[in-house]
Formats: C-alpha cells, structure tokens, sequence
C-alpha cells in the first residue's frame, strides 16, 4: 500500500507510522511536491497493489507526472491538508478508512 499526499509530512507519514509494524500490510509514503520529505518515484508505484491519495488533486498530479505508467488501483480518501502529523483526529479518520480498504484486499 502506498500513501500519498503533497509533501509526505503529515497525512501520509502518519499513516505509514500507524501501520509500518502491521503484519496485514506493507505500507509506504511518499509526497508530490519536490518538498517533499519523500517524492513518489516510478518504484514506489511498482511497488504498489493499491495507492491511497488524500484529495482528488493528488490523484490527478499523480496521473499527470507518470503518465505512460499503468497504475493499480488508485482510492482517494477525502482527507484535507487540517491536521498535524501524528494528530489524533488524523488517526482516527486515516485507522477507519484505511480498515475499510484492508477489508476489501
């Protein structure tokens, strides 16, 4: 599972953290703007079997900088850029959007 937001600083860190030592899944993070603290690259999308991208923008700059690639399956989670890393609103909503994903795969 890849998570992607803008900058890799808050939403999608903040998945990854809660879920890096979950034996269900793999997860990674990464972000789109070259601030960021890790800029999604061609491997992170092979990588992938699923990627989850905060706001419908994400998905369509996504789309936009690897357009020959042939993405997997690709969710958005409708999650504003509100919430600090690690904030417990922010884990809250990403632990119940993300379980209803677990459940599907």
């Amino acid at each position: 599972m890849l998570v992607i937001c803008g900058r890799n600083k808050r939403r999608s860190r903040t998945a990854e953290f809660i879920y890096k030592n979950d034996s269900r899944i793999n997860i990674r993070s990464a972000g789109l703007s070259p601030q960021s603290n890790h800029k999604v690259n061609e491997k992170d999308l092979q990588w992938s079997d699923i990627i989850l991208v905060m706001e419908n923008e994400h998905q369509k700059k996504l789309k936009s900088l690897f357009r020959n690639f042939g993405f997997p399956k690709i969710v958005t989670l409708q999650i504003p850029d509100d919430y600090e890393y690690m904030d417990e609103e922010l884990i809250e909503i990403l632990t119940k959007k993300i379980e209803e994903i677990i459940q599907l795969i």
